[in-house]
């Protein structure tokens, strides 16, 4: 499908564009994410219908901006959160060349690499809405859309918004990027894995790690970990602690909240001597799902450690 020419096409003609190869209708949802009788009360609705002055984007794109839905697709979310922090692999796949203000004709494209070339897939801009709800990823701030209408296009593109629940981060990873990936298990770690989590984090690769544990339950821990669950690192680096140094992990769920309560959370005494410019630098107190660990502690509670960059 041609995205330009098929919004020339619904502009010319005064109409908002219905993708047919991706319907408003059950197949699109896929017949066993939900119980039968709750598949037949989804409705679809566009941002339009949603919201007064709804926006592709407001402010910016940010990890923060994405809340997932009903959908375990956190593989998914968890790279895409990674990707927000990398401009230009981003605008790659979410071009510039469309939005809710100038030729709004409820067409959308997306940029996604599959077996070794970009994709291009184009999707009308209809939402799945169940009891008022999004069944899909949700906005942070209520009239902002790319993560939703970005989340359908990859949806389209494995077949159903069923085939992402549940899924490979490092797959995603490469599908957003082109790029080369490389795993590690933390449970035999490499020895120099503090070194290579800041040598990634330096040269802008994305990273992400995932926790052991059946994804279908989502078990949130009392440490505040989740179980079988995705999630991006948003940075790696080392400060002066007490005598010497220490390497710390800062890690989002993309939940958009839920986070560990161990050392180096949010409100934990290490931080208390830590110098002032280093605490203001790095610490946000935030319920927004972002939290930093030590790394002796992200290798206790993660079990894969991802990194995928453009080059080897």
């Amino acid at each position: 499908q041609d995205f330009k020419d098929l919004r020339a096409l619904c502009l010319s003609q005064g109409l908002l564009f219905e993708d047919a190869t991706f319907p408003a209708h059950v197949s699109s949802i896929g017949p066993t994410l939900l119980p039968e009788e709750k598949l037949w009360q989804i409705q679809w609705k566009r941002p339009t219908e949603l919201q007064r002055n709804p926006h592709l984007i407001m402010d910016g794109v940010s990890r923060f901006d994405i809340m997932q839905g009903e959908i375990g697709d956190c593989w998914m979310l968890a790279a895409l959160g990674s990707l927000t922090l990398r401009k230009h692999i981003l605008e790659n796949v979410l071009p510039k060349d469309q939005g809710f203000q100038d030729d709004y004709a409820g067409i959308f494209h997306f940029r996604f690499w599959q077996y070794g070339e970009w994709v291009d897939v184009v999707i009308d801009d209809r939402l799945p809405i169940l009891n008022g709800r999004y069944l899909s990823v949700h906005p942070r701030t209520s009239n902002e859309f790319w993560p939703s209408l970005l989340e359908k296009a990859y949806a389209k593109l494995r077949g159903s918004y069923q085939n992402l629940n549940g899924g490979y981060l490092s797959d995603a990873l490469v599908d957003l990027t082109g790029g080369v990936q490389v795993q590690f298990p933390l449970k035999d770690p490499p020895p120099d894995l503090e070194e290579i989590l800041k040598a990634a984090d330096k040269s802008r690769c994305l990273m992400g790690c995932s926790t052991p544990g059946q994804s279908s339950r989502n078990i949130e821990l009392r440490n505040g970990i989740v179980q079988g669950h995705a999630y991006t690192i948003t940075g790696a680096v080392k400060i002066p602690y007490k005598n010497g140094w220490k390497h710390i992990i800062r890690i989002w769920n993309p939940w958009g909240h839920g986070e560990w309560k161990g050392p180096w959370s949010d409100d934990s005494p290490q931080w208390d001597r830590v110098e002032p410019k280093y605490r203001e630098a790095l610490l946000r107190n935030k319920d927004d799902g972002e939290f930093w660990m030590s790394c002796e502690n992200f290798q206790e509670q993660f079990s894969w450690l991802y990194i995928c960059n453009n080059t080897p």
